[in-house]
């Protein structure tokens, strides 16, 4: 069947995983109603009766929106089911992964965005990112009006069952023997009791705080990042917790409190949990990596023996890897980790149970595991710094970069030169930049990391540098 393609003011655009945008810029059930009904096509069409799952954040109306999109696939004869409570998004995918009749996912979050913005994301069969053709499809097929019909769906309880298999995965009596205090933070999102039970179950003293509803998220940001950690890490400090979770909205994602009440980086957070994967958990595999990520999981996958692959940003590009196999850990720069023994998806609850777990089985803390490790890989120093152009410059940027090659950058000759994901410069040190058109924005990402940070920011100088003069 043939749709006629919306080329209006309001026509609907999907980004890597989905549909977002503002709830006062078209996110709405107008065009919820659009998006259920080009999925409910496609998807009758290829499998036909199949169940598709829907769950949802804990925004302003997600709830509703979820109950109108089931609805609405259900109206082309397929089998909606519909989360009983908001869910994290790992926990749905899992739940669809688990069903033979499944066809995919429909997930009202809109991530760690603000309240200000809504989404929807669309999962496969397998719980991971659907292919890039399949978004275009979608967008081809919305239609210029919402569908009238809808059909009856199912509530169901996605997170027990997600629950009783997650606590399974790590080693409970070890950590129960621990006795481990914890401050979990869900930043009013969708694991809102959920890490926090899974905690409970395995022996933990949990402390929870922003688990109560409010949908505007009480002017908190839902990033598991600094400045939005602060509470976190203050009450882990006041009540000399052993460690402390954040997970954003959807709990794809994951931040690391150590007992000091200092959030861990990112590229701390994924080479720690790759050393317990492999030397405490007996597991092996390729390390997949996007280019964004910090050497420090390079040098722990090398110290390992691990194979370490690198892609261009986007875990749609991580997903593939891990469907090759022999994968062990997906990670991404900002602190998403998958682990494809368990879901092809990024899991933040299992990220935080497995540092429980290791800080149970090694009788160390958690800075003194950080510090550790620091002394078998060395230290590097991250940052990343947004120069923003106007669209012409922008493009123009983006149109010389497959051919730059530059000698000297502050200085220094690149030992190695890549062109897979923007222009990377890799010097013999160890030390690296990374210059990245936005594929959305008129804003160029520039990424350094270095041994200090004179040179980490002597080299991004230099390369914002090359940015704003058009290379």
């Amino acid at each position: 069947m043939t749709r006629l393609l919306d080329r209006r003011s309001n026509i609907i655009r999907f980004g890597a995983d989905g549909w977002q945008a503002r709830l006062d810029d078209g996110f709405d059930e107008v065009g919820i109603r659009r998006v259920a009904d080009a999925l409910g096509l496609l998807w009758a069409e290829t499998h036909p009766g199949a169940t598709v799952l829907v769950g949802y954040d804990t925004r302003h109306n997600s709830a509703e929106y979820a109950r109108v999109a089931a609805g609405v696939l259900a109206s082309f004869g397929l089998r909606a089911v519909v989360s009983d409570r908001p869910c994290p998004t790992p926990c749905v995918s899992w739940c669809c992964s688990k069903r033979d009749d499944a066809v995919g996912v429909v997930m009202l979050t809109a991530s760690e965005r603000s309240c200000e913005y809504g989404g929807l994301i669309v999962r496969g069969a397998d719980g991971g990112p659907v292919s890039r053709e399949f978004l275009d499809a979608v967008e081809q097929h919305i239609s210029l009006e919402p569908p009238a019909d809808s059909g009856e769906f199912q509530t169901e309880n996605f997170v027990g069952p997600y629950l009783d298999d997650l606590v399974t995965l790590v080693d409970g009596p070890a950590i129960a023997s621990a006795s481990l205090s914890v401050v979990v933070d869900p930043m009013y999102g969708a694991g809102s009791g959920v890490l926090a039970q899974a905690l409970g179950r395995l022996g933990c003293q949990v402390t929870e705080i922003h688990g109560d509803p409010c949908e505007d998220f009480c002017g908190l940001h839902p990033e598991p990042c600094d400045p939005w950690a602060d509470e976190c890490e203050e009450v882990v400090s006041s009540k000399g917790a052993s460690m402390g979770f954040l997970i954003d909205c959807d709990g794809d994602r994951a931040g690391v409190v150590d007992e000091n009440g200092n959030i861990l980086l990112p590229h701390e957070l994924s080479p720690l949990v790759l050393g317990h994967l492999v030397e405490n958990r007996g597991e092996s595999g390729r390390v997949v990596v996007t280019l964004t990520c910090s050497a420090r999981i390079a040098r722990q996958a090398e110290r390992l023996g691990c194979e370490l692959t690198s892609v261009p940003v986007g875990f749609s590009r991580i997903y593939r890897e891990m469907r090759e196999g022999d994968v062990v850990l997906g990670a991404e720069e900002y602190g998403g980790l998958a682990f494809p023994s368990h879901l092809p998806e990024r899991d933040g609850l299992l990220a935080c149970l497995l540092v429980v777990e290791l800080v149970a089985k090694s009788g160390l803390s958690v800075r003194q595991l950080v510090s550790s490790m620091g002394d078998k890989i060395g230290h590097m120093r991250y940052t990343r710094r947004d120069v923003r152009l106007d669209p012409a410059a922008t493009q123009a940027f983006r149109n010389v970069l497959p051919g730059l090659n530059p000698g000297l950058v502050a200085g220094r000759r690149p030992v190695e030169v890549s062109h897979a994901d923007g222009l990377r410069l890799q010097f013999d040190d160890g030390s690296w930049v990374l210059m990245r058109p936005s594929r959305s924005d008129p804003v160029v990402r520039v990424y350094s990391e270095a041994p200090t940070e004179g040179e980490r920011d002597r080299l991004l100088d230099a390369s914002c540098g090359m940015v704003r003069a058009g290379a």
